[in-house]
């Protein structure tokens, strides 16, 4: 028998790489998608399987979670659907809470009223651990800095309740910053990647950034997938972080990915105030120790080959985008 999944967020990054490594392994694969004027399925699309199937509906929608778990039955569910963006959620902080922090709550509670014993997997983040120092791991207080934080802390806090009050199979990946080239284009690698790509193809001549002190973990997204498929196959539910365990400034990546060019970051790169947090998170460093032992899970790749493989990827996309 397939087993089948069912992903909130597929369309997005994380969604797109946990797709194809499911649709590998046998799963027949149901995701989430919301119904809006324009299609924004670029990163699913090349995925052609008789295995996949997408389905409309909305994490601020209950009713629809409720129908749809009933419908599907899935054995596994990755709630990977959200706002993502932590600048964006101190402009809209009501959307984000209802969409990362409610939204968790209602597929939890549609998975205990439909009683079938579906494992459920939330997408924390290592933006709740906010001003704790790091390194962070499993037992790191929680601080949150954002109503992005918050919000993914009441779906943290929830997936744990449910987990020890209603005997659901629930866990939550605690994941410091993974990237890819398909990382979306306002996350700051991506911008950076983009920017260095522009800049050396003479579409751009300077790249504005924000903070250039801020330090984070960041790996790479294909990896993290395989760490959330390995936390809903173990014997009993337990929350883990996962991490490279390095961190680096946005100085830092600035620095690799020009370098990826043969060029100098500080001749190109302009602070610009905008791009400021109102609330800054100083430091992300993870421990993923507990992964490792019990998932056998580590990160492979570290920053300085992720930029090559971003700026790599934004070179030859630009590149035809310009003979196009």
């Amino acid at each position: 028998m397939h087993k089948r999944a069912f992903i909130t967020g597929i369309t997005g990054q994380d969604g797109s790489y946990l797709t194809e490594l499911l649709l590998e392994k046998g799963y027949e694969v149901h995701g989430l998608v919301r119904r809006s004027s324009t299609m924004n399925r670029g990163r699913i699309d090349h995925i052609e399987s008789p295995a996949l199937h997408l389905h409309y509906g909305d994490l601020n929608d209950g009713q629809s979670m409720a129908n749809l778990i009933t419908e599907v039955q899935p054995h596994e569910v990755y709630n990977l659907g959200a706002q993502s963006h932590v600048k964006v959620s101190f402009e809209m902080p009501e959307y984000t809470a209802s969409t990362d922090g409610i939204g968790a709550l209602r597929i939890l509670e549609a998975i205990r009223a439909a009683g079938g014993g579906t494992r459920f997997y939330q997408a924390s983040t290592s933006e709740m651990f906010g001003s704790s120092p790091p390194p962070q791991n499993e037992s790191t207080a929680f601080m949150p800095r954002s109503p992005y934080g918050n919000a993914k802390l009441y779906a943290h806090h929830a997936t744990v309740n449910y987990r020890e009050a209603h005997d659901v199979f629930a866990v939550s990946g605690i994941l410091f910053n993974h990237e890819s080239p398909r990382r979306g284009e306002n996350f700051v690698t991506r911008k950076i990647t983009l920017g260095v790509a522009a800049i050396k193809l003479g579409v751009r001549s300077s790249l504005r950034l924000g903070n250039l002190d801020a330090v984070r973990d960041w790996g790479y997204a294909p990896e993290y997938v395989d760490g959330m498929w390995r936390m809903l196959q173990q014997d009993e539910p337990r929350d883990y972080v996962l991490a490279t365990g390095e961190g680096r400034t946005v100085r830092d990546f600035c620095r690799a990915a020009f370098a990826c060019v043969g060029l100098d970051w500080e001749e190109f790169v302009v602070y610009d105030k905008a791009y400021e947090r109102p609330a800054e998170v100083d430091a992300l460093i993870g421990d993923s120790s507990r992964a490792h032992a019990d998932l056998g899970w580590s990160a492979v790749t570290h920053a300085d080959r992720l930029a090559e493989i971003m700026v790599e990827a934004d070179m030859a996309q630009m590149s035809r985008l310009l003979k196009a």
